[in-house]
């Protein structure tokens, strides 16, 4: 039985399912796919967005289907795209419809439902909590509706995917499980066990959040649960609502990235608010790094068996400075620059220097004598794992002024580096460490996704008081300051400017959200730590909103609804007095500022 190992890549062993020519799961290699934003009854361009996706490296495309007109729609992309010799697979996108579920299935290869609203609660507007005879009678309702759905599928030979989303779950589940991992799992075996018991087994999973640490701990515990009833099927990989630009990317390769490096993942959409073409590249350069740590030299290391990969919680460190302790994990630049946000520390000519100037000095491990015999208040340790000894870890447990730079070389660092903390844990040392990571990239996104996925797991893990990211390649230091920033951010351990948590657009939005997003952030991006959740429509969008401190909704065409938390403060506002409604709203609460 497979088991997720710390500190040795190995992808889990899933089942292999078939989506129309296309294999899945087992030992075929991970697949990239996007979801058209498209009026699915536009036949012509969704068909032509299709292929361009498809021109792009896309696998897989999905569209939205919200009733039995898309259903049959889809069908007629289906057709188009065959008689111009393009095989690509289809996904029938589905929320609030079983019906239109049962007339997809009939069209394309496979059909995404959402065991959140795959079917109606019993206790409309009834906020009591449920019995236990209700909640299995609504077990039995979805049980009921679900089993002829199967049939259907089994009959066309259609994949299914359940698309369990944090924004929408069950009011059942809501109120028996709270808004948690547990109730996203929950939701998600009830429907599984009826697949198992039909014998249904052409099925794909997928659990999302944009909230990167709840996703990727809640993947972490579906897998487990499915490892006890010993069930394997392939997992579907994204973040929901990342945004766009280098923010989308970076959070998008934090969450998929860190779930790609424990080795689970069989599909994966990185969901921009771009076109959804440009979704494939980086999908397909996430995939393509995390698999070159196939066959690594192995790594050595006990695994600290207090240490949980379902919880976050931070390492306990002791706070030398402004670095460990309860303080935020810090940035170290190479250089100085004109930054937009200022670097805590820079390193310069073998030294650390804080914003007020005063010099920390920086040895290696062949200079431990000449470190130990240092009187400076504070000392860095440049090491990696392999340099540890019995006399090292010794150092490290009782210096009450040294801070570690961590560094790796290895073909799987985040194993090496997740390897050297847990030898911390089980020894109860509690040494500040810095994590650091060195490129040699000369394209910015390449910088991005590759060290947003070595480092964002491992402060997911909770691990690392700060970060040291260099580049050897032709990439500015301001550049590089913004992506080690906006890897904290992304991995929600030190937040430096506004959130947006933006939708990546399908046909259910009720605007042009690129357009939309640049005008929020143009007037709001300064309002550092707020978070502000632009939904193109209703089917995650309150539910997204639960992390959100604002939200900004598609409520018709045209029409914008506006949010405080989950709370909806003012409906059907025409879209061009939106955004100063919006800010309206943020000073009405006292979260505005110039």
């Amino acid at each position: 039985m497979w088991k997720l190992n710390q500190f040795n890549y190995s992808r889990r062993p899933s089942d292999t399912i078939q989506i129309g020519k296309l294999l899945v799961g087992g030992n075929h290699p991970v697949r990239v796919q996007s979801m058209a934003n498209t009026d699915t009854n536009d036949i012509q361009n969704s068909v032509a967005q299709c292929l361009r996706i498809v021109e792009a490296g896309g696998e897989i495309v999905r569209f939205t289907t919200q009733g039995i007109r898309e259903a049959e729609s889809i069908g007629k992309i289906h057709a188009a795209l065959r008689e111009q010799g393009c095989d690509v697979p289809l996904i029938a996108d589905i929320h609030f419809n079983a019906n239109a579920a049962d007339v997809a299935a009939t069209q394309v290869e496979k059909v995404r439902i959402n065991p959140g609203n795959y079917v109606g609660s019993i206790k409309i507007g009834d906020p009591s909590d449920y019995t236990d005879e209700e909640f299995e009678t609504e077990y039995q309702k979805i049980r009921a509706r679900f089993i002829p759905f199967l049939n259907i599928c089994k009959e066309h030979k259609t994949a299914i995917r359940l698309g369990i989303n944090h924004g929408s779950l069950s009011e059942r589940m809501m109120n028996r499980y709270g808004d948690t991992s547990r109730g996203m799992v929950e939701s998600c075996m009830e429907f599984l066990r009826i697949c198992n018991e039909e014998n249904f087994t052409n099925v794909v999973i997928s659990m999302k959040t944009s909230n990167t640490v709840m996703m990727v701990q809640t993947v972490r515990l579906l897998v487990d649960e499915m490892q006890a009833e010993n069930l394997h099927f392939p997992l579907h990989l994204g973040v929901t609502e990342a945004g766009d630009g280098e923010d989308g990317r970076i959070k998008s390769a934090v969450g998929i990235g860190a779930l790609l490096a424990d080795g689970i993942g069989d599909t994966i959409r990185v969901s921009l608010s771009e076109e959804p073409e440009l979704e494939i590249p980086v999908g397909r350069l996430l995939v393509s790094y995390i698999s070159q740590r196939t066959n690594h030299e192995a790594i050595v290391g006990i695994e600290n068996i207090l240490h949980s990969h379902y919880e976050y919680s931070r390492r306990k460190t002791r706070a030398i400075g402004n670095i460990g302790g309860d303080n935020v994990p810090v940035v170290i630049a190479t250089a100085d620059g004109g930054f937009t946000t200022i670097p805590d520390f820079i390193l310069a000519n073998g030294n650390v220097l804080n914003t007020a100037g005063d010099v920390y000095p920086v040895y290696t491990v062949d200079k431990i004598q000449a470190l130990q015999q240092d009187t400076a208040d504070i000392k860095f340790l440049k090491m990696k794992y392999a340099d540890l000894t019995p006399q090292l870890l010794r150092l490290l447990k009782e210096s009450d002024n040294l801070i570690v730079m961590l560094q790796t070389s290895h073909k799987n660092g985040v194993g090496e580096q997740r390897a050297f903390f847990h030898t911390l844990l089980n020894i109860d040392c509690t040494i500040p460490v810095i994590l650091c990571r060195n490129y040699t990239e000369n394209d910015l996104e390449q910088l991005q996704i590759k060290s947003a996925a070595d480092l964002g797991v491992l402060f997911i893990d909770g691990f690392g008081d700060g970060l040291l990211l260099e580049n050897e390649g032709r990439i500015s230091v301001e550049e590089i300051n913004s992506v080690a920033f906006g890897i904290l951010q992304a991995s929600r351990v030190r937040v430096t400017k506004t959130e947006f948590i933006s939708c990546p657009s399908c046909g259910r939005t009720m605007f042009n959200l690129q357009t939309v997003v640049a005008r929020v952030k143009a007037r709001t991006s300064h309002l550092t730590g707020l978070k502000i959740g632009i939904m193109g429509c209703i089917v995650n969008g309150p539910g997204e909103m639960a992390d959100s401190d604002y939200g900004y909704v598609g409520a018709g065409r045209g029409k914008v609804s506006l949010y405080k938390k989950k709370e909806c403060f003012e409906r059907n506002i025409p879209e061009d007095e939106a955004v100063d409604k919006l800010i309206g709203l943020i000073k009405l609460h006292g979260d505005w500022h110039d």
